[in-house]
């Protein structure tokens, strides 16, 4: 009687774990919901730039800290971030002089986008000439990228400006897209307003 009871139980243990999953359906493909604020600018002014552009009301200007020499590069090297979009536009600025060149300011913009090449599936370069007297190239990078768009600002005497827009994520292409639809719309108003004070 013990040996039966024991079968039945081992036979119902067995029958019990041999139930049958339903099937698994893999989950549909997913990105996080972005909430998009109203577009509206304000005016970049600060007193120690020889610039001034339109920025979005969202935005804001974090000095750049990185150090040289025990101080930062430039008071005009700054990140414009927009934290709830999980973006900064990283931005440097130079006066013109025998350091720093046109011809060779030029050619790192170049090198710099040109870094992207690897991964990118396709680099697009716009020409920018503004009423403002503003000139430069807008690269555009299509693909998983680190900075998919990266500009320069000239006006072939004094100044240099140069942009990279970064996302503080993992480049995802298909997910990012959007966002960088609506950021594309912050940077074209930014230079198309771009101004140079002297």
């Amino acid at each position: 009687m013990k040996r039966c009871s024991l079968f039945f139980a081992l036979v119902s243990l067995i029958l019990l774990s041999c139930e049958e999953e339903g099937v698994k359906v893999p989950r549909p493909r997913m990105y996080p919901k972005v909430d998009y604020p109203a577009k509206a600018y304000k005016d970049f002014d600060n007193k120690d730039c020889s610039f001034t552009f339109r920025q979005p009301v969202y935005s804001v200007v974090v000095q750049d800290s990185f150090q040289f020499e025990g101080r930062p590069a430039s008071d005009c090297w700054f990140d414009i971030q927009t934290k709830n979009l999980n973006a900064s536009l990283h931005c440097s600025y130079y006066p013109l002089s025998e350091k720093h060149n046109l011809s060779s300011l030029i050619n790192d913009a170049f090198t710099l986008a040109g870094k992207h090449n690897i991964k990118a599936n396709y680099r697009r370069e716009n020409k920018i000439e503004t009423e403002n007297g503003v000139k430069g190239i807008l690269f555009e990078m299509e693909g998983p990228v680190a900075s998919p768009v990266q500009f320069y600002l000239t006006d072939e005497k004094k100044h240099f400006f140069r942009g990279s827009l970064y996302f503080n994520a993992r480049v995802d292409s298909d997910s990012t897209r959007p966002v960088l639809q609506f950021i594309m719309a912050d940077i074209d108003t930014m230079i198309t307003s771009f101004k140079w004070r002297n």
